[in-house]
């Protein structure tokens, strides 16, 4: 059953005959492959039944994520509406779906959004998909700026000067983005080697209201902006850290799906701190501070970087909820 745009309820698949009663379909009802009627309820079983054989994690969450989907609805509106009858042809895109996520592609690649910072991203396969470790970035830097990070003086109410920051790596943007929606007074670069991924990356600054004040450059690492030495208040990064040698272990979605370029830095997957460190420290001004997401087996490396270039302080570690040192953070004597 759906509804008219008066709220009544219209059963499409009926006629009426000549005495007003609803008489046989007037054509056929829309069915699963198994040729039965499927409303909401059904479906998302036989979604979760699907993904669950094939052992796709977090299999519930998913089914509805591709349902709310196909059909551009909430999760509200499907779970108060257990019996509305799928259309044929958002039934035929929600299972096409299924069957894609089965075979392992991401969940949010197959919905072309994901979640973060408590905003929402466009992603696509040529970026990274923006993950909830990467937020402990965003909570360190910001508890790093701390009065810096305010776009007044608390004690004379005078605006605060602009302060510079870089995100290296920027992939979908999410955490240039995130820094420009919390520091409204922040000028943002953020640089990727990857011209795709930086279309993405202009598109949510432009979803979010802000580009404006992002700068959106194409380069390694830190390359296109060494002329301007000693003149960043910030820079962060989630670098590529996954070892070759690591890649069997991973995920079929992450392996065999995300770009190759955000995900390995090298044999070990270490190799690119030493020069992201290095090219960080000719840009940072003294007090400037840099935050940088770690892989599971590299704070010791990075440890051993910072002290080696003797040109960091307050050196630390943050451990996300696993208790896996997953941030760095230093600042710039």
């Amino acid at each position: 059953m759906i509804r008219d745009s008066a709220g009544n309820g219209v059963n499409l698949n009926a006629r009426l005959n000549a005495h007003g009663q609803e008489s046989v379909p007037a054509f056929p009802p829309t069915s699963n492959a198994n040729g039965q009627t499927i409303d909401i309820r059904r479906a998302l079983k036989e979604g979760m039944a699907k993904l669950r054989e094939a052992s796709v994690p977090s299999h519930t969450l998913a089914a509805e994520l591709l349902l709310m989907h196909a059909l551009g609805r909430d999760r509200t509106w499907l779970y108060t509406h257990p019996e509305e009858v799928l259309e044929p042809a958002g039934s035929e895109k929600y299972f096409a779906l299924i069957a894609r996520r089965a075979a392992g592609e991401p969940t949010q690649y197959l919905t072309g959004k994901q979640e973060f910072w408590g905003l929402e991203f466009e992603v696509t396969p040529a970026v990274l998909i923006p993950r909830p470790e990467t937020e402990h970035v965003m909570e360190v830097a910001l508890a790093r700026l701390g009065p810096r990070g305010l776009k007044i003086h608390m004690d004379t109410g005078l605006p605060r000067e602009r302060l510079r920051v870089a995100d290296v790596g920027t992939g979908s943007g999410c955490l240039a983005i995130s820094l420009a929606y919390e520091l409204p007074h922040a000028e943002v670069f953020a640089t990727d080697i990857s011209a795709p991924a930086l279309e993405v990356a202009r598109r949510n600054a432009a979803r979010h209201a802000v580009a404006d004040r992002i700068h959106i450059l194409q380069t390694d690492l830190l390359e296109a902006l060494r002329p301007e030495s000693h003149s960043f208040d910030l820079i962060v990064s989630n670098p590529p850290y996954v070892g070759r040698n690591e890649s069997a272990e991973l995920q079929r979605e992450v392996r065999d799906h995300e770009p190759d370029a955000a995900l390995f830095a090298g044999p070990t997957g270490a190799e690119i701190y030493a020069r992201l460190i290095e090219e960080a420290g000719e840009l940072l001004r003294p007090g400037g501070m840099l935050v940088l997401e770690l892989g599971h087996n590299s704070a010791e490396h990075v440890r051993a970087i910072l002290a080696e270039q003797n040109c960091w302080t307050n050196v630390s570690f943050t451990d996300d909820l696993a208790g896996i040192p997953r941030v760095a953070a230093a600042d710039h004597i």
